[in-house]
Formats: C-alpha cells, sequence, structure tokens
C-alpha cells in the first residue's frame, strides 16, 4: 500500500483559519493596526497633498525621496511594533482564553498548533503593511518629482519592510509562548527596538563586535536598500535608520543571522508549547 502517512506536525488548513478567525476577533489590537499601518500614512500624505495645493511656495510636494524614505522607515518602527503585539497575542491566546488544555486533550500535535499561529498571524500583518505602503509607493509615483524613488527601489524597500515585521512577528510570537504571557515580550522587544539596538547598531564596542553583529537589528539594519538612507533617521531593532559605525557585515552573514534569529524563536516557542503543561 502506498498510503500517505500524514505529517502531524504540519497545521491543516482549518486550524490555522481558526487561529486567524481568532487574531481578527481582537478588535483592540485590529483597531490600532488599522489606524497605525493604514490610516496613519493616509493622513500623513493626505495633508501634505492639501497643504502643498493650497500653497505651493510653502510646502512640498508629498512624493519626494526624503519624505519616502522617512515614511517608511516610520512604517517599519509601528510594523515591527504590532508586529511584536499580535505575535504576543497569537503566543497566548490559548492560555489567556482558558482553552489550552481542551486543544492539548484532542490528541493534536502541539507543534502543528503553535506553527498554525505563524500563517495565521501573517495574514493579518502582512497585507496591512503592504497597503500602507502601497498608498506611499502611489503617492510618490504620482507625484512626477525628479529623483524620486525608482520601481525597483520602491520593491526593494517594500520586501525589507515585510521581513521586517515578519521578524517581529515570529520573536513576538516565540517569547511569548516562552514565558505565557504578552507583556514582558512587548515591552522587552520595545526596549531591545528603541534604546539597546541603536546603541549596539551605532557604537562599535571593542571586543564584542561579534557579538553586536549577532543581533538581527544590525543585520537588518545593514541590509536595508541603500535609497532609504538619505531619509531614515530612527533606529530600530529590525532596519534602523542611524547610519551604521561597525563595519558592514557579508551578505552571508547576515542572511545567517536573519535566519538563525527566525529559526530560533520558532523552536523555542514550539518546544515550550510541546512542554507546557496541561
Amino acid at each position: 500500500m502506498n498510503a500517505r502517512v500524514p505529517v502531524e506536525w504540519i497545521p491543516p488548513w482549518g486550524l490555522v483559519a481558526t487561529k486567524h478567525l481568532e487574531l481578527r476577533r481582537r478588535r483592540g489590537l485590529m483597531l490600532a493596526a488599522v489606524l497605525l499601518l493604514v490610516a496613519l500614512p493616509v493622513v500623513v500624505l493626505g495633508v501634505r497633498l492639501v497643504l502643498h495645493g493650497a500653497d505651493p511656495s510653502s510646502y512640498g510636494p508629498a512624493g519626494t525621496p526624503s519624505l519616502f524614505a522617512f515614511l517608511t522607515d516610520v512604517l517599519a518602527e509601528l510594523g515591527f511594533i504590532m508586529a511584536v503585539a499580535i505575535g504576543a497575542s497569537a503566543g497566548t491566546t490559548d492560555l489567556t482564553d482558558g482553552v489550552f488544555r481542551h486543544l492539548v486533550i484532542t490528541g493534536r500535535s502541539r507543534v502543528a498548533l503553535y506553527l498554525a499561529r505563524v500563517p495565521a498571524g501573517l495574514a493579518v500583518l502582512v497585507p496591512l503593511v503592504a497597503l500602507g505602503f502601497i498608498v506611499l509607493c502611489l503617492v510618490t509615483g504620482l507625484a512626477g518629482i525628479s529623483g524620486e524613488p525608482a520601481v525597483n527601489t520602491m520593491v526593494k524597500a517594500g520586501l525589507w519592510l515585510e521581513l521586517d515585521v515578519m521578524i517581529g512577528f515570529v520573536v513576538g510570537l516565540g517569547f511569548a509562548a516562552l514565558v505565557g504571557q504578552r507583556t514582558l515580550p512587548v515591552v522587552a522587544l520595545i526596549a531591545l527596538q528603541i534604546i539597546i539596538t541603536p546603541i549596539l547598531a551605532g557604537h562599535a564596542i571593542p571586543y564584542l563586535l561579534n557579538a553586536q553583529r549577532l543581533v538581527v537589528g544590525v543585520a537588518m539594519d545593514q541590509l536595508r536598500p541603500t535609497a532609504l538612507a538619505a531619509g531614515g533617521n530612527a533606529p530600530h531593532v529590525v532596519g534602523g535608520g542611524g547610519s551604521l559605525q561597525i563595519p558592514p557585515m557579508p551578505t552571508w552573514a547576515m542572511i545567517t543571522v536573519i535566519v538563525g534569529w527566525i529559526v530560533a524563536w520558532t523552536v523555542i516557542g514550539a518546544s515550550r508549547m510541546a512542554t507546557r503543561d496541561a
């Protein structure tokens, strides 16, 4: 017989859809994500367009390369924060709702229960970030300004931005699953984003250079498209805007650090869920 043996740790589509629906039902979290990732760039660009139309001599156009780079950095900052919050929520939903025990006694693989949260959460987060960034690209492209970012630059910036928030989600998910609550991961990762990584990225510390390079924000900062460097001024844990004073890493090293963080936190989160008492 050639019957296929199902792989227990691969989450079925129904489980992914259920976790996706659970996140969407958290209306406060979803409202915050929509306001920060979609409404904010729309409002900023809309005000800029109105002001430029009313008084072009005093207010510049909305599609300048510097504004494009600045708003991309802002989206990366806010996207990372929302990614951590959504990841932490996804990692603790079963515990806070008191249904973890009921899920476990069904006999379903605990690893599958954890991995189902990854596509479910990204299906919420990635489209919101993409929508806010598309609005920015459309305004920039329609402005017709000399020196505006080319299409390939926009594509690179968009892919970098999505990778930025994906890392934030995976780390937030794994951290929350590890500690069993959502507040500590959100606070700790925001502190890493706003305080610790800019210090590590902007100052080469003697004898600790290799350790600094193991921080994913340093790798992502060096990976960010060069077109964003001119307008960025807000370093953050993944994709900071400040210019690095430490020597750049080779591409293979940057990829290794980024993949290592994604794999490590996925393994940590799945392992903790597999061993957690029901």
